[in-house]
């Protein structure tokens, strides 16, 4: 069931996002308590998600150097470097740029993981390196945000309220995470608890979109026009990505495999962790969330692009 799901997923979050949309127009009254239900799932859903990350065997990840390399140098300086030269060029509203940046700069954590089994790629190398990655982004974030938005946009939105929101949606499940991980290692039951968090992840982010489709339907109207300009920004960049896998795959000579991992950690990015952030943003500024779950949505089918595509991109002949 599990491994359907994340085959299917894309169209399951196209589903619950339409799902949304219409009762967010049929019936406005219902998205009050909609809303408050949103941070219960997103607790949960940061939860279940953590605990399939191996937090506990850091160490593991630190081993194949050259592919660690590649794969923080491009999540972490490259891409950075692009977006940033990207957003000098390209003149988007604040809140839409915001959005683009939030979504764009940080690696995904997850579905990585997926798409790397289903196309080929290493699953183990992938998951030794989630908690590297997760780790890093998290320090890494505030300080492109100050650079890229500027220290006026930072202190608008470093609030008590997102101080909380990340204490309590980000930090709070990636400590329960770590513990429940810890108590899985030496007790049968809480291995069995892990496993059957793996099959939470992908229903609880389909209640999630479709709760911020239902309440953000307005928003989503008066951006129709700009989401089409993202969605060029946001199909550029998946390409770029490949390519840039390809590059640094050839560049630190990984094998066939290493380099398509590095292809989808490129391409898929950890829209599940900002969005807590964006929800805590000034009024002014939630059109950045219905960038972000509109990223998301067309990552997912570039994923399925991304499948077909890589045989021929990163052929098994090209390292061996």
């Amino acid at each position: 069931m599990r491994d359907w799901m994340e085959r299917q997923q894309s169209w399951i979050y196209l589903i619950f996002i339409l799902a949304g949309l219409a009762v967010g127009l049929s019936q406005p009254d219902t998205t009050s308590w909609l809303e408050a239900i949103l941070w219960p799932l997103l607790g949960g859903l940061l939860y279940a998600t953590f605990t399939q990350v191996p937090l506990t065997r850091i160490g593991q990840g630190l081993k194949d150097w050259r592919f660690l390399a590649a794969l923080l140098l491009g999540n972490f300086v490259v891409i950075p470097l692009v977006l940033g030269g990207m957003m000098t060029f390209i003149p988007l509203p604040p809140v839409v740029q915001a959005g683009v940046l939030l979504v764009l700069l940080v690696p995904c954590t997850d579905w990585c993981i997926s798409f790397t089994h289903l196309g080929k790629g290493d699953a183990g190398r992938a998951i030794a390196a989630t908690p590297v990655l997760l780790l890093v982004q998290l320090l890494a974030l505030p300080v492109y945000l100050w650079l890229f938005l500027g220290v006026e946009w930072f202190q608008t939105v470093l609030s008590s309220h997102l101080l909380g929101a990340f204490a309590g949606l980000i930090i709070t499940p990636l400590a329960l995470a770590w513990v429940t991980e810890r108590l899985a290692e030496r007790h049968l039951n809480a291995r069995r608890w892990v496993h059957g968090l793996g099959m939470l992840p992908v229903p609880l982010l389909a209640l999630v979109v479709f709760v911020i489709a239902a309440s953000q339907v307005t928003t989503v109207a008066g951006l129709s026009g700009v989401l089409l300009q993202v969605l060029l920004i946001f199909v550029v960049y998946l390409i770029f990505a490949a390519f840039l896998g390809k590059t640094l795959g050839r560049l630190f000579q990984l094998p066939t495999r290493s380099a398509r991992t590095l292809t989808f950690s490129f391409g898929t990015r950890n829209s599940f962790v900002v969005l807590p952030i964006a929800l805590t943003l000034p009024e002014a500024w939630q059109a950045a969330v219905v960038v972000i779950v509109f990223q998301s949505l067309v990552e997912l089918f570039g994923m399925v692009v991304y499948l077909r595509w890589m045989g021929k991109l990163i052929p098994e002949l090209s390292h061996t």
